[in-house]
């Protein structure tokens, strides 16, 4: 009995060992036939992501120095902007300059030629001084003088400040003096004008100069 069953053990042994042999020679077999199957796949689809990567860099670079140069010419035209306006108010600001110069300078340019005909009435009625005694024309031709100034004042908006037997104001009148008054309307107000004020426009050019009655 045991010798029968060892014997089946056996046979059960070799047929395993026949059946792994089989494999072997099948996988051999086939390995004869398609022996590089396995690395060329490895080995092509290595290639192609060796490709693509190198095509995808290329790519990349060109991208970066188109980038650089649009960048460069953008600087550059921007540089130059930035010259010619730099350059523009320079000559701006000097010519703003010389104008505000020439302009303090000539400011009274207007003004005095629009005194010089009163010069030439004076220097008329100086010269009638030596000539001539009667006092009635030369006082005639004073007051046409003072009329002429007058006007030209008038025109160039310079007016009288009227003060006389008015209310005493800071902003247009400087005291001199006090004096005592009896009438009790005029305590308070200008009594009378040492020198005339004047304003230009509506502003105080000049205050006038007062004696106010206490």
């Amino acid at each position: 009995m045991m010798k029968k069953k060892m014997k089946n053990y056996g046979d059960v042994k070799h047929n395993d060992i026949s059946k792994s042999t089989e494999i072997k020679e099948n996988t051999t077999d086939q390995d004869k036939l398609y022996p590089q199957e396995s690395d060329n796949s490895g080995s092509v689809g290595s290639a192609e992501s060796a490709f693509d990567g190198s095509e995808g860099g290329a790519t990349s670079s060109d991208k970066v120095v188109l980038e650089v140069k649009a960048g460069e010419e953008k600087l550059a035209e921007m540089q130059d902007k930035y010259i010619r306006l730099s350059a523009e108010f320079d000559n701006y600001r000097k010519r703003t300059l010389r104008e505000k110069m020439d302009l303090s300078k000539y400011a009274g340019e207007k003004l005095l030629l629009g005194i010089l005909p009163l010069m030439d009435d004076f220097e008329r009625a100086l010269k009638h001084l030596d000539t001539t005694g009667d006092c009635v024309v030369l006082k005639d031709g004073i007051e046409i003088i003072y009329g002429k100034f007058s006007d030209f004042l008038k025109q160039n908006g310079v007016k009288e400040i009227e003060s006389l037997n008015c209310s005493f104001n800071v902003d247009l009148h400087d005291a001199v003096s006090k004096v005592p008054v009896e009438e009790a309307d005029k305590k308070g107000k200008v009594v009378d004008v040492l020198l005339k004020g004047y304003y230009l426009q509506d502003k105080v050019l000049r205050h006038s100069k007062v004696v106010v009655g206490d």
